[in-house]
């Protein structure tokens, strides 16, 4: 099975009404399984189970699922709303993607087409007395789950749409795309050289059939073609890129068949908006997005911009223990694809929080010492880490009127450049 197959059926999976779907015909299922039991139960044990019981917890049930499952939906789209408008709208598909609240409007949905199958059952006398057994036992097992569902749902419900909790949900796609891509750096080819970026004469180049950005890349079946072509393949548009018919996703170092070059292009999904899947960088630009409408004037909160800061710091951290944990070996030495560096992860995540709070001096002492702290982390950290203090410096010296704030900030930034200078 291709990565691309199984990504797409990842992200079917993850739509709100697959999961439903799935516990509408479990609960369909489950409500038929009592005429299929029937004959394995006791005929004197339905005697002790009022004829009448079955029929009306049932009608209980689907009446209160119908209005509980309108509510949760109701509150499920204020959540979104609010995330849109308090957070980003690029983190409203995180929320939407949120597995308990999926699997709350799943349990609700499957429990009321439970109820409504088993009171048609019963009204067609499918049942028998049997049978009523077994529904009785089954029925109450789904209150059972009903109760559970609504303990979670009032719990979930006091963070659901709240901005530190989509923060942090953006937060952790992000990690896991940075894990991902130091796990398999370069999606286990070679890193293409910078000037190897546009294709050489004899190169032959393919091109995605439509406008729109990369969202996810199949290596794997790339990497075969390289093989049996013969030919070395460089890809320039990894996942976050704009594609478009004018410019190439990569290029074969040889000469190929168009049927080759389709089969190329078609490993490469483009979509309208980018994906946290295989792009370390979106993620990091959607955490900078919810600090810089936090910094704007109308909202006004820096406290959300540091707490931002500070999660940018747990993912570059996460960038190089991951780096050290990389393998050694090239799965597809053919392979030659575009990197990501420190320094883009840096320039997404530090420059406009550094634009935006330039004039405000807890949030620049807040990035200053968190740059130091990075700065320690090897050469590479380091180099980014005083680039990154210095235009931060120069911006706030640029909007700050106080020189108490300058000086506070300036003796901040002066550990990253000691260090620097020492090593």
């Amino acid at each position: 099975m291709s990565s691309r197959l199984i990504w797409s059926i990842s992200v079917l999976a993850r739509r709100i009404w697959f999961r439903a779907t799935l516990f509408s015909i479990a609960a369909v299922a489950t409500a038929l399984l009592a005429i299929v039991a029937t004959p394995y139960i006791p005929a004197d044990l339905s005697t002790k189970i009022g004829a009448d019981a079955v029929d009306n917890i049932l009608g209980i049930i689907a009446s209160s699922m119908l209005t509980v499952t309108t509510f949760s939906l109701s509150t499920m789209v204020s959540a979104y709303s609010a995330a849109t408008s308090n957070v980003t709208p690029r983190a409203t598909r995180l929320v939407m993607e949120d597995s308990t609240t999926q699997n709350v409007l799943a349990t609700f949905v499957g429990s009321f087409l439970f109820s409504l199958v088993g009171i048609v059952a019963l009204t067609t006398g499918a049942y028998g007395e049997q049978g009523r057994v077994v529904l009785f036992v089954v029925t109450i097992g789904v209150i059972v789950l009903i109760v559970v569902t609504l303990l979670r749902w009032i719990d979930h419900l006091s963070r659901l749409g709240r901005v530190t909790e989509t923060t942090r949900r953006v937060e952790e796609a992000t990690l896991d795309a940075v894990k991902a891509w130091r796990k398999s750096p370069n999606f286990g080819g070679r890193a293409l050289e910078t000037h190897s970026r546009e294709p050489r004469t004899g190169d032959t180049p393919f091109f995605a059939d439509e406008i729109g950005y990369v969202q996810h890349v199949d290596a794997a079946t790339l990497a075969k073609i390289a093989d049996e072509t013969g030919c070395d393949l460089a890809i320039v548009s990894i996942p976050g890129k704009l594609a478009s018919p004018a410019r190439p996703l990569g290029w074969l170092r040889g000469a190929v068949g168009e049927d080759v070059l389709g089969r190329a292009a078609a490993c490469f999904s483009v979509g309208d908006v980018r994906s946290f899947d295989q792009d370390p960088r979106f993620g990091a630009s959607v955490l900078t997005e919810i600090a810089s409408r936090a910094l704007s004037p109308a909202v006004n909160d820096p406290g959300t911009a540091i707490d931002v800061i500070s999660r940018a710091m747990r993912i570059l951290f996460s960038w190089h223990d991951a780096s050290i944990e990389a393998p050694d070996e090239i799965a597809y030495p053919r392979l030659h694809v575009a990197t990501i560096e420190a320094a883009d992860l840096f320039d997404d995540l530090f420059t406009p929080i550094a634009r935006d709070g330039a004039g405000l001096v807890e949030v620049g002492l807040r990035l200053q010492k968190t740059l130091a702290t990075l700065s320690k982390l090897g050469p590479e950290f380091q180099a980014n880490a005083v680039r990154h203090s210095k235009e931060a410096l120069d911006r706030a010296a640029a909007v700050m009127q106080v020189e108490a704030d300058k000086e506070r900030l300036q003796a901040a930034a002066a550990a990253i450049t000691a260090d620097d200078k020492h090593s």
